[in-house]
């Protein structure tokens, strides 16, 4: 097996949050306790949503939190070109096809997948469509062929998960209209390429697997081990996220955010390390992650005493 190699992966949106504390300490503590490597990556390839300064502030939070990283940040907004030439990859494939529709187009099916967002129903699979042609539409967009075959992993938390991608979420989207290279397939390259061997992240991103091992396969790249850790959620089961609001955590508070993180995780730090030092909570929890004990949910209360919000990558 090769060395156990990790990462964090955070999109400069905002602050970092209780949420994304939560994934930055699963993910730490399972490197950490399998003598690995662990990774930062800062995934600003959608620039029109990355907030100026909000990347240096979230690196200098995780400093303040005790997280050390074992090579140099990695910028997504500086790697166009190894998306560039993995989506040429693709293209030789026959694996992906030019789209000229529309969000208005795709809002009329009236069916959504799990994200939220519209099915597509192959419109461009074959060409534009003639109508398209008529009016003069332009294909922007490339898009992932799939197919209605099985894509089955273990999930060390949620366990079995299968997808069949035709029938989910239809083609999806690698190249936006934009210009910009789709998460999907950024984070694919990128993972291969930094050699992560374990993805430790939000439950929120399950359903985003399936689709990314399909590229790692149609891109020969391996697939990591996945763990995704719960999320956390307000009492009434919607997600916390930025666009809820969610607080930053407070780095005056580290040793209690941490301290809140673990339990959130089921590791049940004792009591008594609120009073200790930071570099003492870290080295517990280094001793003592287990990841078998981490909840098998999507989603779980945020615990009381923290009063924080949060999502994650």
């Amino acid at each position: 097996m090769k060395p156990y190699r990790g990462r964090f992966a955070p999109s400069p949106t905002g602050p970092l949050h209780f949420g994304s504390l939560v994934a930055a300490v699963a993910s730490y503590l399972d490197a950490r306790a399998h003598c690995g490597e662990w990774l930062v990556r800062i995934e600003d390839v959608d620039i029109g949503r990355a907030v100026p300064g909000v990347a240096d502030e979230i690196l200098r939070t995780l400093e303040r939190f005790g997280f050390t990283w074992d090579c140099e940040v990695l910028w997504q907004s500086c790697r166009t070109e190894r998306y560039r030439a993995a989506l040429m990859r693709l293209w030789e494939q026959e694996v992906v096809f030019s789209c000229a529709c529309s969000r208005r187009d795709l809002a009329g099916s009236g069916r959504l997948t799990e994200d939220g967002v519209a099915w597509y129903p192959g419109t461009c699979r074959e060409g534009l469509p003639s109508d398209y042609l008529d009016a003069g539409r332009i294909a922007r967009s490339v898009r992932f062929r799939v197919n209605d075959h099985p894509i089955a992993f273990v999930d060390r938390c949620q366990g079995h998960v299968e997808d069949r991608l035709e029938s989910s979420v239809g083609d999806f989207v690698i190249l936006r209209a934009d210009g910009l290279f789709a998460y999907q397939l950024a984070v694919v390259v990128d993972d291969a390429e930094q050699g992560i061997t374990d993805v430790v992240r939000g439950a929120d991103l399950l359903s985003n697997t399936p689709r990314q091992i399909a590229l790692q396969r149609a891109l020969g790249y391996s697939t990591p081990r996945y763990l995704h850790v719960p999320v956390a959620a307000h009492a009434s089961g919607e997600k916390l996220s930025k666009q809820t609001g969610a607080q930053p955590v407070d780095p005056g508070r580290a040793v209690q955010e941490v301290h809140a993180a673990l339990r959130f995780l089921n590791q049940n730090p004792p009591a008594q390390l609120i009073e200790d030092s930071l570099a003492a909570l870290w080295e517990w929890a280094v001793a003592k992650w287990d990841a078998a004990a981490v909840p098998n949910a999507q989603s779980l209360p945020l615990p009381d005493v923290t009063n924080r919000n949060g999502d994650s990558r």
